[in-house]
């Protein structure tokens, strides 16, 4: 066996450049180069290491210079979500502060189940410079860095000290980024003197490697045992999750729910998997979700839960069909065995259609049910479309909002209603544009209002909500299909945590379309702290009066559009209806980025619909609405499922 002498640099390199991805789709098997980049921010940690060998080796990688690591990683998680997990963009930092700050990015892609590949620099190996520049001590252990913060946010964690070690350590990375089960973040450690120590690798270890996608077959005791289970019902429900995208099995969930009368909902995760005009698609359930979804989520007698990890915001806390019986279809074990659930271990597509032969005849109860559930939605869905500013209106959440409007109106000067430009900017914008969003009071507004024809053009990130998302993941996203218009939903407080990698896309003349909407405030999160009887502190952007306090004073008028303008984007504000029309028309004109500051009036989002979120409440209430909070709770606790 023939060897080679490289750095270890050398060889991270030469190894990514040669990896690839086979995958089942449509019955075809197709065959992808699974990294075609690397995102970088050079430190001393790593310039001289992988940084060396990025600048010097002949490869085909493409690198981006990321702004904030954070923001690099996330626009990586997201570019391998947009491509179903079939392709990635690892990402490199240097030691101490760069490295943990990819560990809010490591955690987002492991909650989500997304591939990320992380590099980070590490202290030396020799510990002959200790303590190194940015190097963290622990007088315990010498051996634990500041990269320890990963172990607890990744599927595959490993530290580098010498230079062969870098191949097991490869090997299990890919194993992981592979895995529909295991997918999550990989981090490798690697101290910054070994990245330029050399080893004589085998040549065969940078030969061309190809790692199958795996479609996990179902077995047979667990298909009867769901079939039981699914023709004793009468009122079944299947909740697609993310595990139907990336399986690519839309078209067989749909084709086992119209062969036997089966409605589907869907999470944040599955959304967008299969078209939102399928008939038995009742669209976003539970804490986000619709009026349409929940209602018939409630009645259900079972539940089928495809690729779904049944977070808290899917099952409204356990509470929201609680009497129903489970069954769920996973790749992943730990997942499936949720909710005390007759599980079905296997590929979503392959046990859908396993499932669909063995139930042959079975067709569901419902009757007119469904089609009324979705015209009564439909008749709400227009009304929120419609919702115009009015000094005596009343919005969906009533808390304080006679305060809140005359403050905003007369020192914003926005007279818009969230639901309504939702509603507008669906019927401009193309209907295959990608929709990207995370955090705030726009993620439930979004799944409840939000159409999604075109599959796959719906990324939310809900799974950790991780605010500063949205435009790193636009980033992505536009890396990723380069010819789809992509747009950034992103309140004023996600855009104030983390907006760098704006500077990124205007380095890489990616036309990306930040919708930034401006109800200077954190309104998600207002909401729920009056909601529970709290008076409002740190949730609104208000200016500090003397020593009042600070949610006395009047709202903050920040001018996003000249900030964006600052980076090189193209960039308007709207106050008003008319102009959010006008510049979402124009900025379909525009090749550079975009823009549009949206000045929206706060508690104008969606609201309810049946659904129900267990937080921590005061057991010692301050007032009535405090004490309507914890009594709701007790309520609904005792209705929830215990398990």
């Amino acid at each position: 066996m023939a060897d080679i002498r490289l750095t270890v640099g050398q060889a991270v390199v030469k190894f990514l450049d040669n990896q690839y991805v086979a995958a089942e789709i449509d019955g075809v098997m197709t065959e992808t180069k699974f990294v075609e980049g690397f995102y970088t921010i050079f430190g001393h940690g790593c310039v001289l290491g992988i940084g060396e060998a990025l600048s010097m080796e002949k490869h085909t990688l493409k690198v981006y210079q990321g702004k904030n690591e954070q923001g690099m990683a996330l626009a990586a998680a997201s570019y391998a979500k947009t491509h179903n997990r079939l392709k990635i963009i690892p990402c490199v930092s240097s030691i101490g502060p760069g490295s943990a700050n990819m560990v809010t990015a490591a955690a987002t892609a492991t909650v989500n189940n997304l591939p990320l590949l992380l590099f980070m620099g590490d202290s030396f190996a020799s510990r002959q410079p200790d303590p190194v520049l940015q190097q963290v001590e622990q007088t315990y252990n010498p051996t634990v860095t500041t990269t320890d913060a990963f172990r607890a946010v990744t599927r595959f964690f490993d530290k580098v000290t010498r230079p062969e070690m870098i191949m097991t350590s490869l090997l299990n990375a890919m194993r992981v980024l592979t895995d529909p089960a295991e997918c999550g973040a990989a981090a490798i450690a690697i101290s910054q003197d070994v990245q330029g120590e050399s080893y004589l690798y085998p040549e065969s270890f940078f030969e061309k490697r190809v790692h199958l996608i795996r479609r996990r077959r179902p077995e047979p005791y667990e298909l009867e045992k769901a079939c039981e289970v699914i023709k004793a019902s009468s009122f079944p429900l299947v909740i697609a999750g993310g595990g139907v995208r990336y399986s690519f099995a839309g078209n067989a969930l749909k084709k086992f729910c119209l062969n036997h009368n089966i409605p589907f909902a869907e999470t944040q995760a599955g959304k967008s998997a299969v078209e939102s005009c399928c008939p038995l698609n009742l669209g976003g359930i539970g804490v986000t979700g619709n009026a349409c979804a929940n209602t018939v989520a409630a009645k259900a007698d079972l539940i089928i839960g495809v690729g779904t990890r049944f977070s808290d915001f899917t099952t409204s806390s356990k509470w929201l069909y609680s009497n129903a019986k489970v069954v769920t279809v996973n790749v992943s074990p730990f997942h499936a065995a949720k909710l005390d659930a007759v599980t079905v271990i296997g590929d979503a597509e392959v046990t859908l259609q396993k499932l669909d032969e063995l139930l042959a005849e079975y067709r569901s109860a419902y009757g007119d049910e469904i089609a009324e559930a979705k015209k009564k939605w439909d008749k709400e869905y227009a009304r929120l479309s419609s919702i115009e500013y009015s000094p005596d209106m009343t919005p969906e959440n009533k808390i304080r909002t006679a305060d809140c409007l005359e403050n905003y109106v007369k020192n914003v000067g926005g007279k818009i209603c969230q639901t309504s430009a939702i509603a507008l900017i669906r019927n401009i914008i193309p209907s295959d544009a990608i929709v990207v969003g995370a955090s705030g009071s726009l993620p439930g507004c979004l799944q409840r209002m939000w159409t999604t024809d075109a599959l796959y053009s719906y990324n939310m990130e809900y799974g950790y909500s991780c605010m500063g998302y949205e435009i790193a993941g636009a980033v992505g996203s536009k890396m990723a299909c380069p010819d789809k218009e992509v747009y950034a939903f992103a309140g004023d407080g996600s855009f104030n945590m983390l907006h760098s990698e704006m500077l990124t896309a205007v380095q890489e003349h990616l036309k990306i379309n930040v919708l930034l909407f401006d109800n200077a405030s954190f309104g998600c999160i207002n909401n729920l702290q009056m909601g529970q009887g709290i008076d409002s502190l740190c949730t609104e952007l208000r200016s500090r009066k003397g020593n009042d306090p600070i949610r006395e004073g009047d709202f903050m008028n920040v001018d996003y559009a000249a900030v964006a303008a600052a980076y090189g984007f193209k960039s308007y504000t709207a106050r008003t209806m008319k102009e959010l029309e006008n510049a979402l028309k124009d900025s379909l004109k525009q090749t550079s980025p975009v823009l549009i500051d949206i000045k929206v009036l706060p508690k104008t989002m969606t609201d309810g619909y049946g659904s129900w979120w267990n937080v921590g409440v005061s057991e010692v209430p301050h007032g009535q609405r405090a004490e309507n909070a914890l009594s709701e709770r007790k309520e609904k606790l005792s209705e929830a499922r215990k398990y």
